[in-house]
């Protein structure tokens, strides 16, 4: 091969310096050494992973030292999929960045793949910088899509005190073009392998650098969403006459978004967490999710599994579809926006529901006020409560 990706995970350290936040390069490393240990020609080597910033050069470093004379041009190419939309982000990328050393080596190596994705990609949406920025630009633009979603939950918490509407206050801003309408819609809080994992990432490195203030401010978006997910299972225990006890609780929804069946960091399982210590009895549907699944990241990430915690398998179901999951509980979740949560037969939910029925709805997906005519005591995410409002 003329060009080999290295496409390795990155997980966050678990142990050691940096724990919890740095990101364990150990298997670019291996790559690294592989490479250099079997290659017989010059090559190409293309950072595909998310990086901290300056992992080039530990590449680099190790690939010189093999005693062959050949030569490796390292380059830096991060990947902007998302999950759901892989192949379509792939085919009509909003832009490819490729970053390489600014010597006439590096800057060849880079116009080299270059010509690879101008096969099918528009060349004024490849973008050439250098080594470091490329690297740099993956963490940045995900910290700042977290950031946003943290953002509008913060407001989300100031509408519900104020009787304002968070949707409404999410169209009137993301119409100002500065601004842009996506990743505006206010949730109980982001999920997946990326966001976290590349902010704790980013306050990590700021905090290398002596950047303390820099590293506070970022370490504030995932404050802000895990007092989000806090938040949610606090309300449901609220408006629950302050217990869930033994009652019935349908969790529609465990994947941390819609069109996929990843569940790593997803906040579902911290509201699962939640009541599971308020000892309710948990009932998940989840379409794509496997029971499995749910029990490993649970075990990995909230250190909740059946050693340490008494009881768990009758404590949560994992229900075949929605209705089941709902029969006979005293509260629906929906805390994944799965498209078939929208069309349930919520009439039919209700009465098969213990009285008075909640709903409290984690993604804002439903039509609340025709669920209250249904009979449904409706709460959600930044929506002003008209049982405490009487001017809305």
């Amino acid at each position: 091969a003329d060009i080999i990706f290295i496409s390795v995970n990155t997980p966050t350290k678990t142990q050691g310096i940096g724990a919890g936040r740095a990101a364990n390069i150990k298997n670019c490393e291996l790559c690294a050494r592989t490479i250099a240990e079997v290659s017989t020609t010059d090559k190409i080597i293309v950072e595909k992973s998310t990086v901290p910033v300056r992992t080039a050069q530990a590449i680099t470093r190790v690939l010189q030292s093999n005693n062959k004379g050949l030569s490796f041009q390292v380059l830096s190419n991060p990947e902007f999929l998302a999950e759901g939309t892989a192949i379509p982000d792939l085919l009509k990328p909003d832009r490819v960045l490729i970053g390489g050393q600014q010597t006439p080596e590096g800057l060849k190596a880079a116009a080299t793949l270059v010509s690879v994705y101008a096969n099918w990609v528009p060349r004024e949406q490849i973008l050439t910088t250098n080594l470091w920025s490329s690297e740099l630009s993956k963490l940045v633009a995900n910290a700042f899509l977290a950031q946003r979603v943290s953002s509008i939950n913060s407001i989300s918490a100031l509408c519900e005190s104020t009787g304002a509407d968070v949707s409404e206050i999410s169209r009137a801003v993301g119409m100002d073009a500065r601004i842009g309408k996506k990743f505006l819609s206010s949730s109980v809080g982001f999920g997946g392998s990326c966001f976290q994992k590349d902010i704790l990432n980013l306050v990590y490195l700021c905090e290398t650098y002596g950047l303390d203030e820099c590293a506070e401010y970022w370490n504030q978006v995932i404050i802000m969403n895990d007092y989000q997910k806090k938040r949610f299972s606090e309300k449901v225990v609220a408006k629950m006459f302050n217990t869930v006890t033994g009652k019935k609780i349908a969790i529609l929804g465990f994947a941390f978004k819609k069109d996929t069946g990843d569940v790593r960091e997803t906040p579902s399982m911290f509201v699962v967490r939640d009541l599971l210590a308020e000892q309710a009895k948990l009932h998940i549907y989840d379409p794509e999710v496997k029971r499995e699944d749910m029990w490993v990241e649970m075990n990995y990430t909230c250190k909740v599994n059946h050693d340490n915690t008494p009881n768990l398998d009758e404590s949560i179901t994992t229900s075949p579809d929605a209705y089941s999951a709902c029969d006979g509980a005293h509260a629906l979740c929906i805390l994944t926006e799965w498209d078939e949560f929208k069309t349930l037969d919520y009439t039919k939910i209700f009465a098969s529901m213990a009285k008075p029925a909640f709903i409290f709805d984690g993604r804002n997906i439903l039509n609340h006020a025709e669920l209250r005519t249904i009979g449904f005591e409706v709460h959600a995410i930044g929506k002003p409560d008209p049982l405490a409002f009487t001017d809305l």
